[in-house]
């Protein structure tokens, strides 16, 4: 609704024609900020492997309002499994990575989980995970399950 707003004033459009506009718009259902919150979640989320947080700032930086957000954003989640998205980004980061040292991997994976805006505990789990599979590729620890390397 905002991006709507600052659009047509920018266009010269009077601050009291936009409003009712606006109004008439949210009357008809043409525009829904809580139903725009939820689908860009999700998208960022399902296919652009964004966390929350990153998700959270994008909504705000395009001027929806902080209870639409969070609204928006728990509907998301009913839909996308954020773990999931984190397990699959950190195993892509480490296969695309192979050839650095897994000692300065882990790290890297890390700081580009939380770039991605993660949950920390959620990227802490997949780091775990990785340092663990790393362990039992050099024979460091043994295996729970020889069938999943994940």
């Amino acid at each position: 609704m905002a991006e709507l707003r600052r659009a047509l004033l920018d266009r010269g459009h009077g601050e009291d024609e936009v409003e009712a506009a606006l109004d008439r718009l949210r009357r008809e259902r043409y525009v829904d900020d809580t139903g725009y919150a939820e689908r860009f979640a999700r998208s960022r989320m399902a296919n652009q492997g964004h966390g929350r947080l990153r998700v959270r700032q994008d909504l705000r930086l395009r001027g929806v309002d902080r209870r639409t957000v969070e609204t928006g954003i728990a509907g998301a989640l009913r839909e996308v499994d954020e773990k999931e998205i984190v397990d699959t980004l950190a195993r892509r980061y480490w296969r695309q990575h192979a050839a650095v040292e897994p000692a300065r991997r882990l790290p890297r994976l890390w700081r580009s989980s939380c770039a991605g805006a993660s949950p920390p505990a959620s990227s802490g789990e997949a780091v775990r995970a990785l340092a663990t599979v790393e362990r039992r590729a050099r024979g460091l620890e043994p295996a729970d399950d020889p069938g999943r390397p994940w």
